[in-house]
């Protein structure tokens, strides 16, 4: 039965994000009041080790872990990461909830053959029950699939940093679990809502819907920050490392308001809105009722209001200490606001509090 599935306890695991421009990791523990952070790190990348989430340049990654896991807790052993873009696959399959687990993973690799565009000798599969329909007997299972290199790659990157891998996630189940941090910070914390998680990076826009605590859709789109600092480097005739740290320190021009600003904030407005439309179309649920912006480039100024204003749905920046994660002075003072870009990381550490078939 799916029951016994569940049969072990899992480790406390960091949460590792490995993104475009940098390497993101938390440590959490459980606590009364919800989850205590214990450890934080981030380390730079050199640009295109990671290009488009596909690890370029092992050895530069392999680096950039080593020095996280110094950052981090000595007792930290087991790690968690995530994949993501065109060759992760998802779909939501419907099977009998009387199946044993045999009889479940024969089913599925039937159902994975028709599915999947690769043979499955090149890629790892996995699948997990999200919701059991007492009236029908049926369980809904999501079958997630990528290829075998993208997961070695990352199991590979944690162990360069003496981690041991225990999950390998999609990066957009993880930023939608990480909504259990952020809840609390919306108004009756979100309760019969449909809450759009939205992560903008550098490079990547990912996209988490949230219906009663369950991501429901998820979708990532080539856009982020770099395409805001790249209009900047061509409007003003910087480098782009130029570009980047006006940017960061907001010595801009005056009038850059209208001639970059108001442009990238109507391209990124285009791209949730496309997103939305699609969710709409494709689920039983037809609107989105507020959104939680988060992500590297989520503090780009104005993005949250101007999303409020233009949706007509409350938006806020994601801050999880105004949820449910508890850190000290130390930890809080040391991550500051920059807390609404560990979201990912966040999700994928909240794996070591789920029970998993193993």
């Amino acid at each position: 039965m799916l029951a016994d599935w569940f049969k072990q306890k899992n480790p406390s695991l960091v949460g590792v994000d490995i993104g475009t421009q940098e390497v993101k990791a938390v440590l959490l523990t459980e606590a009364p009041e919800g989850y205590r952070l214990e450890g934080v790190a981030k380390v730079p990348l050199a640009k295109g080790a990671v290009v488009e989430r596909e690890i370029r340049d092992p050895e530069a990654v392999a680096a950039a872990m080593r020095s996280i896991k110094e950052q981090l807790p000595k007792g930290a052993k087991f790690g968690a990461a995530s994949v993501s873009g065109s060759t992760v696959m998802t779909k939501v399959i419907h099977m009998d909830s009387g199946l044993s687990e045999e009889e479940l993973e024969a089913q599925i690799e039937i159902e994975a053959d028709s599915l999947i565009p690769y043979p499955l000798d090149d890629v790892n599969i996995d699948f997990e029950p999200i919701h059991t329909n007492e009236e029908t007997k049926k369980v809904d299972i999501l079958l997630a699939a990528c290829r075998s290199d993208n997961v070695d790659a990352r199991v590979e990157a944690l162990e360069a940093a003496g981690l041991q891998s225990r999950v390998i996630d999609v990066e957009g189940y993880a930023l939608g679990r990480s909504y259990k941090l952020l809840a609390e910070q919306l108004p009756n914390a979100g309760v019969g809502k449909v809450v759009a998680v939205v992560d903008l990076g550098s490079s990547m826009t990912t996209f988490a819907l949230v219906a009663d605590g369950e991501t429901v859709f998820i979708r990532e789109q080539a856009f982020g920050g770099e395409q805001f600092t790249q209009a900047i480097q061509s409007y003003y005739g910087m480098s782009f490392d130029e570009a980047e740290r006006a940017k960061i320190a907001g010595e801009l021009p005056r009038n850059y308001v209208f001639e970059v600003l108001t442009p990238f904030q109507t391209q990124f407005l285009q791209q949730v809105r496309r997103t939305f439309q699609i969710f709409s179309n494709s689920t039983p649920y037809e609107q989105v009722d507020c959104l939680l912006l988060c992500g590297g480039s989520s503090r780009i100024e104005g993005l949250a209001s101007m999303l409020s204003g233009e949706l007509g749905i409350p938006s806020y920046i994601a801050d999880p200490f105004a949820g449910r994660l508890i850190a000290s002075d130390t930890l809080r003072q040391q991550v500051g606001d920059d807390i609404t870009s560990y979201m990912v990381a966040c999700g994928l550490a909240l794996r070591s509090f789920e029970p998993w078939h193993i």
